[in-house]
């Protein structure tokens, strides 16, 4: 299929959520219940048997029972300082107020926790210090150039080949994966830092007209209001 096709989360998860909930039934799922604690089977050791939560909008108290359980409340955001700061700070394309609760509450209950010591720092060297967007909403957009002479991706053009020579990585934008991976050897080999130069791509995208129709769909892009996926 396509690589790069530009995706608007916030927009079609709750409709994806709908569907989910179509097919399980209005009976077999609950909204806002703050799960707060696992159980444990009071006879097998080591074995999950229910959790606790309560409700956001009415005074209850819930108790759940399972054979199974999937914990799925996202990472520990925030624990290292981040680029952005300030207003930008609450705009990314992560959940940016995620307090760690799949890690608090399996580690409670004893859980195996492989994998969960991985830290994730976003990894593309080129995003600006304030910018609200993904750095691939820009790629598949405006498409800016870094600010050094020659890009990355030209300088790096021969990683490319193999993956050319196998079907992929032929479009006008480079996939993300293999982008990344020149980006770094680009670092490795010292010829960093890399930025990108975001203004110019718009600036030039749009030739200076700002009250285009092609500006505020540029813009929408590049600046989406990530707070809305939170």
């Amino acid at each position: 299929g396509r690589w790069q096709i530009m995706i608007n989360g916030e927009s079609y998860k709750v409709i994806v959520a709908e569907a989910a909930k179509k097919a399980l039934g209005d009976d077999r799922y609950l909204e806002r219940i703050f799960i707060v604690k696992l159980l444990l089977d009071a006879n097998t050791p080591n074995r999950i048997a229910g959790a606790v939560g309560f409700s956001t909008r009415e005074n209850k108290v819930y108790v759940f029972t399972c054979n199974a359980c999937l914990v799925a409340c996202g990472g520990a955001v925030n624990v290292f300082r981040p680029r952005s700061t300030g207003e930008g700070m609450g705009r990314a394309w992560y959940p940016v107020w995620n307090a760690g609760s799949t890690y608090t509450m399996c580690a409670q209950v004893g859980a195996e926790m492989t994998m969960m010591e991985n830290r994730f720092v976003s990894p593309p060297p080129s995003r600006t210090v304030t910018a609200r967007s993904g750095l691939g909403s820009c790629c598949s957009g405006p498409r800016p150039r870094t600010t050094r002479a020659k890009t990355y991706c030209a300088t790096n053009r021969a990683m490319l080949e193999p993956y050319e020579d196998r079907g992929y990585a032929k479009g006008h934008i480079i996939p993300t994966c293999l982008r990344n991976h020149m980006m770094l050897r680009e670092m490795r080999e010292g010829r960093g830092p890399i930025f990108m130069d975001t203004k110019t791509a718009l600036t030039e995208t749009i030739k200076g007209d700002f009250k285009s129709p092609l500006w505020k769909h540029l813009e929408s892009e590049a600046w989406e209001d990530f707070l809305d996926m939170c």
